[in-house]
């Protein structure tokens, strides 16, 4: 299973979990590696690429620093890494899908960065990768994507992106109301405020895809921030096992469908109740179930 990650993806000066949470996550599977799991350096996006979903005006300004308001929209301050940084990110993102739907399964080390919007970042996200990544797959001959949104937040941005296109379905469990959105008919999204309640949706959203039709790849942003100890996003009750669970339940899903499926690293805050070490052992979940479930596929 291709892992893609790159030293780029934490090349910008602005240090947050966001910009540095995919070096944590490579350092710990490099001297702790989960058996299946391969390194790959991705290719960046290119710029005519990003502005396929995104507005020029704004690309540019991520690129260049200027209008600054605009470069550093998604919450960051602007430095001229970061430029480099969000093309290597997205890029594996893309990678992720475009080799899961040749080998059925692939990940980032990057986040989906569901808050981006085609005008602005949103919510230390810059580009929405999972977008990108969704229309490029449709582009390579997919004919139907499902993005599975699991972050701890609504992926407003996401949804304003995909929504138009009938080929993409987007389904979303939020526990945290930022970037909410009313979805179309066709998507699917629940905004759960009770950790009980919180698999139970799992089962029934998934359970509630099946009439979906049949989707060619599955993109999913799975988020740890709806852990407890999160600093953002966090419900009380949801705890490690609770999201070992989810992870369990998704890849099973996409094996007994034989549904080729791409994961993204998402949310997931460092807080005293969540150190960064109980965090990286979160993301792991993701890959440890990812690796498990297609390598006994």
């Amino acid at each position: 299973m291709k892992l893609f990650y790159s030293p780029d993806y934490v090349r910008a000066e602005y240090a947050f979990d966001t910009t540095r949470k995919a070096r944590w996550v490579a350092e710990s599977l490099q001297a702790d590696p989960i058996a299946g799991g391969e390194f790959v350096a991705p290719e960046p996006v290119s710029e005519a690429a990003l502005c396929e979903l995104h507005d020029p005006a704004y690309v540019a300004a991520v690129r260049t620093g200027e209008p600054r308001a605009l470069a550093e929209s998604q919450g960051f301050r602007w430095d001229a890494l970061l430029w480099p940084s969000v093309r290597a990110s997205t890029g594996g993102a893309i990678a992720a899908a475009e080799v899961a739907l040749r080998e059925g399964c692939a990940g980032s080390l990057s986040s989906g960065l569901h808050h981006a919007w085609r005008y602005q970042g949103k919510g230390y996200c810059t580009f929405n990768g999972l977008a990108l990544a969704a229309s490029h797959a449709l582009a390579s001959g997919a004919n139907s994507v499902l993005i599975l949104d699991l972050d701890a937040h609504c992926g407003g941005g996401t949804h304003s992106l995909v929504a138009p296109e009938p080929r993409i379905r987007h389904a979303d469990i939020a526990v945290d109301p930022f970037d909410y959105y009313t979805p179309t008919a066709a998507n699917s999204f629940e905004l759960v405020r009770d950790a009980a309640r919180y698999l139970p949706a799992v089962r029934e959203l998934l359970s509630r895809l099946e009439s979906g039709g049949g989707y060619d790849l599955c993109l999913y942003n799975a988020g740890m921030d709806p852990h407890e100890g999160s600093a953002e996003g966090g419900l009380a009750g949801i705890t490690e096992e609770t999201l070992a669970e989810r992870e369990r339940l998704v890849f099973a899903w996409c094996r007994a469908r034989a549904l080729p499926v791409a994961f993204v690293l998402a949310g997931g805050y460092v807080s005293p109740r969540l150190p960064q070490e109980q965090l990286v052992a979160l993301h792991r979940l993701t890959v440890e179930a990812a690796a498990t479930t297609h390598g006994s596929a």
